[in-house]
């Protein structure tokens, strides 16, 4: 995994590339291209705390661009000083992920450049990045057995549909009219996902679908 995100990072010409889990046990792991110095000082400063990636992701299903999370207060912007110091980029793009036994995990492109080229890159390679994250995520996962998924049925066309687009941050009305279904009909395919989904309600099941792959958004 670490020779991959070395990898990527050469293969997209940017500064990192980075992969970060952690989960409620308080367990962490991570690989990727940043300075040594830089993963120890955020672990031993307990940096988790206070990242605004960290925080801004882990309400969010959708990727995020370091530029639309909160770094207005003084220990964000204490820890953005820190992370520029030893070497971070100050552009970002974050995919956060969602796993079993309350995993959390971030795949992070990281670079310094214009705000117009960084938007250029984003755009350019969202959907690439978004499918990478969730092959290192998966990864991950294989490499601790204990935290795997458990089986799951397969969605049906529709129930994929249905969703990604509650994913992608759509109303049930706005998925409803997009799929041309009435309301009651998206009901149906939103409950049947839930249940194949062993979730406890719709945004459980977004956050399943999402973490075992069966959604790319």
């Amino acid at each position: 995994m670490q020779r991959t995100t070395e990898a990527l990072r050469d293969y997209y010409a940017i500064a990192h590339i980075a992969y970060h889990w952690v989960d409620t046990t308080g367990t962490q792991y991570g690989c990727g291209t940043y300075a040594r110095g830089w993963a120890e000082r955020y672990q031993e400063a307990g940096y988790l705390r206070v990242d605004p990636v960290v925080s801004g992701c882990y309400r969010r299903f959708r990727p995020v661009d370091w530029k639309d999370l909160d770094w207005s207060s003084r220990a964000a912007r204490a820890f953005r000083r820190d992370a520029l110091a030893h070497g971070v980029g100050h552009q970002g793009f974050s995919v956060p992920i969602r796993g079993p036994h309350g995993q959390f995990a971030l795949f992070t492109a990281n670079h310094s450049c214009e705000d117009a080229l960084w938007a250029d890159f984003t755009v350019s390679h969202r959907r690439d990045l978004v499918w990478a994250a969730h092959c290192f995520n998966e990864k991950a996962l294989l490499l601790e057995p204990a935290r795997a998924p458990d089986a799951v049925q397969a969605l049906s066309p529709r129930e994929v549909d249905t969703m990604t687009l509650l994913a992608v941050g759509l109303s049930r009305a706005q998925v409803a009219a997009r799929l041309s279904i009435s309301e009651h009909t998206l009901r149906v395919y939103v409950e049947s996902a839930r249940f194949k989904l062993g979730a406890s309600n719709t945004t459980h099941a977004v956050a399943r679908a999402l973490s075992r792959g069966l959604i790319v958004v």
